[in-house]
């Protein structure tokens, strides 16, 4: 592998090196992902080595517009409505694959889950590669997502080839996954949510967050701390615990933030906190459930699920 990671902000240099078949960490406005090209099996092997991955677990192809999207998906109607209204942006939708799309990128699943992002480097990098690229997130499987450049090489160290320094990610948390074939469902909650999505479609849509994994972020333990995230109704009952925390001599951390969009913009990093400051317990107050508080609280649930 190559060692010491660059962190450079020249995205040519980072299309050089993807087309070497290296793996690049990129930006975009959810979290960091680990990028390689999607047609390539060594490139996109070296993804699942790097984060542990199981090879089952479908990856998200990541496109410069809805145009090249089509080459790798199936779209309906329901799909290009929900394209061309969020895209750039924080949605991937699970279609239909076409012929070009590898196994090793669905889990060799008939379908395929593809996203445009809206980060502006990350669109250069795609422009410029023209082609696809997985982008799961730059972190090890199951663990914390990352927000900054500096979480990826944290986390990966010398296992990444360059990370593509685009900074703080907007949102903070991952893509919305709406899965589009007889029905419309949703796998994933994000910032789109439930309700942006049954406004532009003009019906009713599925929560369908549970059953076999057809989607990146479906396990039901992921975006785990280190420490133990216990996850609290109200504030009074985290501070209630957090007493009997300090009775135990066990360090602790609550999380609890009134404002949505700021919640789930620090929530990757305050987990990572508690882990840097050897927290034993993370105390973390539920989000109101509308708007992405519904993607807050998935990803604590997550979190805070019994680990194998």
């Amino acid at each position: 592998m190559h060692k010491n990671p660059g962190i450079t902000d020249d995205v040519s240099l980072a299309v050089s090196a993807l087309r070497s078949a290296n793996v690049v960490a990129i930006p975009t406005e959810t979290v960091y992902g680990l990028a390689a090209l999607a047609r390539d099996p060594d490139a996109v092997e070296k993804v699942f080595v790097i984060k542990g991955r199981p090879r089952s677990h479908p990856l998200i192809v990541h496109v410069a517009s809805l145009e090249v999207a089509t080459l790798w998906g199936q779209f309906n109607h329901e799909a290009l409505v929900l394209a061309k209204h969020f895209w750039p942006g924080p949605l991937t939708l699970l279609l239909p694959r076409t012929s070009i799309v590898p196994d090793w990128v669905t889990g060799g699943r008939d379908t395929v889950a593809i996203r445009v992002p809206n980060h502006p480097m990350t669109l250069q990098l795609l422009l410029e590669l023209n082609d696809g690229v997985v982008a799961p997130s730059a972190n090890k499987f199951g663990k914390v997502s990352p927000t900054t450049a500096e979480h990826v090489q944290q986390d990966l160290g010398n296992d990444v080839h360059l990370i593509l320094d685009g900074g703080l990610c907007d949102i903070g948390v991952e893509s919305t996954i709406i899965e589009c074939l007889d029905d419309v469902s949703i796998l994933r909650p994000g910032a789109i949510t439930p309700l942006d999505v049954e406004r532009t479609l003009g019906l009713n849509v599925l929560s369908n967050m549970t059953g076999p994994s057809r989607a990146p972020g479906m396990l039901a333990s992921h975006y785990a701390p280190n420490a133990r995230v216990v996850l609290c109704s109200t504030s009074e009952e985290a501070s209630s615990l957090a007493q009997e925390c300090v009775d135990r001599q066990l360090k602790t951390l609550i999380i609890d933030e009134p404002n949505l969009a700021t919640y789930a913009h620090n929530l990757y990093a305050l987990l990572r906190r508690a882990d840097e400051d050897k927290c034993d317990v993370v105390l973390a107050v539920a989000a109101p459930n509308y708007g992405i508080g519904i993607a807050i609280n998935d990803r604590l649930a997550k979190a805070s699920a019994q680990r194998d």
